[in-house]
């Protein structure tokens, strides 16, 4: 038996959205055996957007029953049952939440007639189920009504199983397939197609538009991992809604991927992104002399007409950055504003007169002067790793102290120079997020390390395990 379903909600994601109408059609392959339909209350506003789509508002749906009322019903009725439904995971989402918060736990077997119709008739126009019905000739009345829709979906259905002469529907039901869980408009040798290696993925909307970029360990688990479980949440909804197919760019290293996810995501902009789309640099190191004549060094978020010594992302970084120059050029904490940081009091009045510093100004100036020229010495070193086969090496370009770009060196070269190097590697623009995530990666693993004009670069004689 099949149980062909449709549902109005208050929104895309079952995570923070109710239903407003449910309409369950039990058809079993030759004619309709049962229908349930009713409005639902969903204890939340419904948004006037979608009151104008489906005509359903607030007052037809203030008398209705919730879906807690109406569970065990619905449950009986789906039981047992193979759920269908045109986009199955929207469907399926939002009444496996409500019928988990009322106590019950539907585990079905689910078809989806935008996969199927992509199978059994390819090459359509469209597959948004009006589209569909009209070049199906399917009559679809009561349009964006859970009622009409069910109605519209059984008669498509009633089609594809007349027109299914390579067992879409038999195959999509088998225990191993993955068509049920997949995003309706991607093909999925899309996905048999995914490696097993780190790298970026990604998803395209209809018009072949970036609308998000990911980075993996491993592609195609992660990329599986999208859609493999629950179908609440907002971000799972856009995927399933949006995406009309999957490329990937495979790297030798999750490092790789990490830099190219930002460097991809700067450049793309993807809708579906929300990290890494902020401000770079977002503080700095500033330098002024106080009214006893000392220079000061202190942390500040940027600002127009203000010129920092050094910028950074993370306020974090900037701390970092301050102490080792305290330690480096023997900096007074409390004229750097860290005095808190090394243990003393702090000074009411931010310190410029109140401070005691036993050496004169000329004296002290000289070390924060030499501290300031250490922010722009910029060392040239490469990182080297394994490469995508023997044959080859992975190789991230730091060209005086900013990331260059990144690629692959055969093993039998050798290089003194980051000329050299960038003949061979793809340059990349550097960000924040990129800068730090290299820097950081570097300190962890100085063995990975080769500092340029100081060391001949020859990756086969490196081990990289």
């Amino acid at each position: 038996m099949y149980a062909i379903v449709d549902i109005e909600t208050t929104g895309g994601y079952a995570a923070a959205n109710g239903i407003t109408e449910i309409s369950i059609i039990i058809f079993d392959g030759n004619k309709i055996v049962e229908k349930f339909e009713t409005l639902v209350n969903p204890c939340r506003p419904i948004p006037r957007f979608i009151q104008s789509f489906t005509g359903i508002n607030d007052e037809m749906v203030s008398c209705a029953p919730r879906f807690e009322d109406i569970a065990e019903q619905v449950f009986g009725i789906l039981n047992g049952k193979i759920f269908v439904a045109h986009n199955v995971n929207f469907d399926y989402s939002f009444i496996k939440a409500g019928l988990q918060a009322s106590g019950y736990s539907l585990q079905s077997k689910k078809l989806c007639t935008v996969r199927l119709s992509r199978k059994i008739f390819p090459g359509l126009p469209s597959y948004q189920l009006d589209r569909l019905c009209d070049s199906l000739n399917v009559q679809i009345s009561n349009r964006h009504r859970a009622g009409g829709d069910a109605e519209a979906t059984v008669k498509v259905f009633e089609k594809l199983l007349t027109h299914d002469k390579e067992q879409h529907i038999q195959k999509s039901l088998m225990r191993n397939s993955k068509e049920n869980m997949l995003p309706p408009n991607v093909p999925k040798d899309q996905f048999e197609k995914l490696p097993s290696l780190p790298g970026v993925y990604y998803f395209h909307d209809q018009k072949g538009k970036v609308i998000y970029v990911g980075k993996a360990r491993n592609i195609r688990n992660r990329v599986n991992s999208h859609f493999s479980s629950g179908f609440e949440n907002r971000q799972k909804q856009n995927f399933i809604r949006h995406t009309y197919s999957i490329s990937y760019h495979a790297c030798a290293t999750e490092l790789m991927a990490s830099i190219m996810e930002s460097a991809e995501i700067k450049k793309f902009w993807p809708e579906f992104n929300y990290s890494q789309k902020r401000r770079e640099d977002i503080y700095g190191i500033f330098s002024f002399e106080d009214q006893n004549g000392y220079l000061r060094l202190a942390i500040e978020k940027n600002k127009k007409l203000l010129n920092p010594v050094h910028t950074f992302q993370y306020l974090v970084d900037g701390h970092s950055i301050l102490r080792k120059l305290i330690r480096e050029f023997d900096l007074s904490a409390k004229l750097c504003f860290l005095q808190k940081d090394f243990g003393a009091e702090a000074d009411e009045d931010n310190g410029s007169a109140s401070i005691e510093v036993k050496e004169k100004a000329e004296e002290y100036n000289k070390r924060v002067a030499e501290a300031i020229a250490s922010l722009s010495v910029r060392p040239s070193y490469a990182i080297i790793d394994k490469g995508l086969n023997d044959e080859e090496y992975s190789c991230i370009l730091i060209d005086n102290g900013k990331f260059y770009g990144m690629g692959y060196l055969s093993s039998e070269i050798q290089i003194t120079e980051p000329g050299q190097i960038k003949e061979y590697i793809t340059p990349y623009k550097e960000n924040g997020f990129i800068h730090n995530l290299v820097n950081s990666y570097a300190m962890k693993f100085p063995s990975k390390v080769i500092h340029l004009s100081a060391e001949i670069i020859n990756p086969a004689t490196e081990s990289f395990r």
